[in-house]
């Protein structure tokens, strides 16, 4: 039976899995859905999804709303998180760039150059500058927190920043 559910998951992406247990199956099989890019047939595999929440996921998704984290999805749909929260194995939760729709590679600020970092939207060449004119004097950013500290970022500026930045 079990080997009947893993060709089902593998091999039909149309298979709606039944369980938390065959959502951990999924996962281990390497199976995720992006949810900032998923279809309404890649939240129908999810058990307990009807096609009206999957509707409603995909049509946010496409006007713009990006989904950061589950609890967004369970804000979504108004859902209680609990009810969300088996899903997650498989759920992934990549950032876009809004202007040109591809994925995100965050880059380290303790290793970029000053010509790297400009590339990040927010950035400017000042900013730029300050960031590696302080890792330098002061030592590798720990976390985003102590860059914002550091650096006296405004907390809307961190957030333009966090997509893109890893530490």
């Amino acid at each position: 039976m079990k080997a009947s559910i893993r060709s089902q998951i593998l091999n039909n992406p149309y298979y709606r899995l039944q369980s938390a247990a065959e959502v951990r199956l999924a996962a281990e099989l390497g199976v995720q859905i992006d949810v900032n890019r998923a279809c309404v047939d890649d939240w129908l595999r999810l058990p307990g999804l009807s096609i009206h929440q999957a509707r409603s996921l995909v049509a946010l998704s496409q006007s713009g709303v990006p989904f950061h984290a589950i609890e967004d999805i369970a804000a979504a749909l108004s859902l209680p998180l609990s009810r969300l929260l088996p899903l997650s194995p498989i759920l992934q939760f990549c950032y876009y760039d809004a202007e040109s729709q591809h994925e995100v590679q965050p880059l380290s600020p303790n290793l970029a150059s000053v010509e790297l970092l400009t590339q990040i939207p927010a950035v400017d060449l000042f900013l730029a500058r300050a960031i590696v004119q302080n890792r330098q004097t002061h030592g590798a950013y720990r976390s985003l927190a102590d860059f914002q500290q550091r650096l006296a970022l405004s907390g809307q500026l961190t957030a333009d920043l966090m997509h893109y930045l890893k530490f």
